[in-house]
């Protein structure tokens, strides 16, 4: 029986240091690193990590570095500034290093982990992506990964808008043909850019500098990004859209959006279809999130007319490349951050960033998990998977709408609200909610950051019922406020999203959405068909995923009243293709579904 009580918990920002230790494992450090345990009483998560007094950390910088960030650095530690080394002169030397500094020219594999030997404690990357960091590793061997994501905003957003303009105007074809001797001044006739419509694919930071700045131009600006707090769009008189509306009203599309698997190729020969002839493209984001094969058949159909790139697939791009060649194309390499301003900045970011890990603070900009002790984890282990599971279930949901902006998370537990650390649960749930859709990586350390970052509010409550307190939760739910759903079934009777699950087993499971009581293994994706409550459903839909050798974990069907509505959840172990979702749909008593990818 639920007791009256509901304990409401705001948004809190941990405490916890981001470089630590498990309570279980055995120091790497060497003994100039000494380790200062919190009170027994205060049951820790982690050690705080500190230098002692007679010897300085060592970092290594492997990649040239502005001198106000090598400032920081020697202020704190001895600094070893060695460019261009070989894999094997990495490994080599980092065995004597607490910290690596790297931009993106550095590859930082298991390799360099295990040459450390236990000694690396910090990996800095200058700059924002971290696909030259072998994460994994990096957690494995107890390394924090930290980035600089905010110094090279403007010059990002600058160089969109130097692209976006000589396209426009054909600067680059121009100069090349002038250069050559030729005069050609009807070959190379622009368009103007007021009153054009851009559309800003992902509404971050460089995307909003994009936007302020094209508005200034007399374009009209809108912008697609599910995360993008509405408010913040209104204040600089940009429109947020939906993805396809976006796509075919612009004249122009500056991308901006993370390369996850979600946005891989995600201008396509499909989404190219649906442009308005004649389109001009720029992407200063990542090479990836355009199919490039796709991009030259748009340009040589007169669908896009032209493109201005900085950011490739392959970098640097093959020198006989089609997409490189096509004279409806200007090419930069990868400049978006390559300002005197912007090189500093990221210096500087970088390394407070690095100092501030060595010295046991909490790192804002950390993009890999911490180590936490065994016996939380094992304890916990099952219900974190069911956290990450419903912030993703939740976050796909979603559409259209003012974005996500306030997710209310209840755990319903029968021990007392001291007894129950739910910071790890929330990470996770925070980690399902934005990384589907960013290249943001969350953990414990980060979460309450990146979320505060985003404009979402997460506010936890807790549901205490009477019983044994030997399992630490029943349930979990998480409730999203103010947004449109994919899927109406989802929509709650008190007008929210809602998902629900428990773990069976040790294994986790949906066993609510919306109003509706469903029960279903969240392993592999789930397909939701909402019906009208009649026999043989089972079997047509089961029948159709058989055709197509989709292969069925679990079934599960909640309804209201027998002959009225029903929901059917799904669980597959492979991704169905469009064209068997499509026969699900046409089933006469299916009223509508949706495929959610876990």
């Amino acid at each position: 029986m639920v007791n009256a009580m509901h304990t409401a918990l705001s948004l809190r920002t941990l405490s916890t240091p981001s470089s630590s230790l498990s309570l279980s494992s055995n120091p790497p450090f060497p003994s100039a690193f000494s380790l200062r345990p919190f009170p027994r009483h205060h049951r820790p998560l982690v050690f705080i990590v500190s230098a002692s007094r007679d010897a300085k950390p060592t970092v290594l910088v492997a990649e040239k570095l502005g001198e106000e960030g090598l400032k920081l650095l020697k202020d704190f530690a001895n600094v070893d500034c060695s460019y261009n080394l070989t894999p094997e002169e990495l490994c080599k030397k980092i065995s004597v290093c607490d910290a690596l500094i790297v931009r993106s020219g550095t590859k930082v594999s298991r390799d360099v982990f295990e040459s450390s030997s236990g000694r690396l404690k910090v990996v800095g990357r200058a700059g924002v992506g971290i696909d030259n960091v072998d994460l994994a590793a990096a957690t494995e061997f107890g390394c924090l990964v930290v980035n600089a994501p905010t110094a090279n905003t403007v010059a990002a957003a600058e160089h969109g808008i130097a692209l976006l303009a000589a396209m426009a105007r054909n600067v680059a074809q121009a100069d090349a043909s002038v250069k050559a001797g030729k005069w050609q001044r009807n070959k190379y006739v622009g368009v103007s850019l007021v009153g054009k419509t851009l559309a800003v694919m992902g509404f971050g930071k460089v995307g909003t500098e994009v936007a302020r700045r094209a508005k200034g131009l007399g374009m009209h600006v809108v912008a697609h990004d599910p995360y993008a707090p509405a408010d913040r769009a209104r204040a600089i008189g940009v429109e947020l859209v939906g993805f396809e509306e976006a796509l075919s009203t612009a004249d122009f599309i500056s991308l901006h959006m993370p390369l996850t698997p979600t946005t891989s190729k995600i201008l396509n020969d499909e989404t190219f279809a649906k442009m308005k002839k004649g389109v001009r493209i720029v992407n200063v984001a990542r090479g990836g999130v355009i199919d490039e094969d796709a991009l030259v058949r748009a340009l040589d159909a007169g669908i896009v007319a032209q493109a201005a790139l900085d950011v490739f697939t392959e970098e640097p791009p093959s020198k006989d490349s089609k997409l490189i060649l096509h004279e409806q194309v200007t090419a930069t390499p990868h400049l978006g951050a390559s300002t005197m301003e912007a090189q500093e900045g990221v210096a500087i970011e970088i390394a407070e960033a690095v100092v501030g890990a060595l010295r046991g603070e909490l790192a804002a900009t950390a993009v890999n998990a911490p180590m936490v002790p065994a016996e939380i984890l094992t304890e916990l282990k099952p219900f974190v998977g069911l956290a990450e599971k419903l912030g993703r279930l939740a976050v796909q949901l979603v559409s259209g709408g003012n974005g996500v902006k306030t997710v209310k998370v209840t755990y319903a537990s029968s021990r007392a609200p001291d007894d129950l650390d739910t910071r790890l649960l929330r990470a996770m749930i925070t980690k399902g909610l934005i990384e589907p859709i960013s290249s943001v990586f969350v953990n414990l350390v980060n979460a309450d950051f990146i979320a505060k970052q985003r404009g979402l509010r997460i506010t936890e409550e807790r549901v205490i019922l009477d019983g044994s307190p030997e399992n630490p939760l029943e349930y979990i739910q998480v409730q999203i406020d103010n947004v449109e759903s994919r899927f109406a079934s989802a929509i709650s009777d008190s007008g929210e999203i809602k998902v629900e699950g428990r773990v069976k087993d040790g294994v986790p499971h949906l066993t609510k959405v919306g109003s509706f009581e469903v029960d279903v293994s969240l392993e592999g994706s789930i397909i939701l068909c909402r019906q009208v409550d009649q026999p043989g459903m089972i079997g047509k839909v089961g029948s159709v995923l058989g055709q197509e050798n989709v292969n069925v974990s679990f079934m599960s069907v909640g309804r209201i009243a027998p002959r009225k509505q029903a929901v059917m959840a799904i669980g597959v172990d492979e991704e169905p293709r469009k064209e068997s979702l499509k026969k699900i749909g046409d089933i006469p008593a299916i009223e509508e579904f949706v495929f959610l990818k876990l």
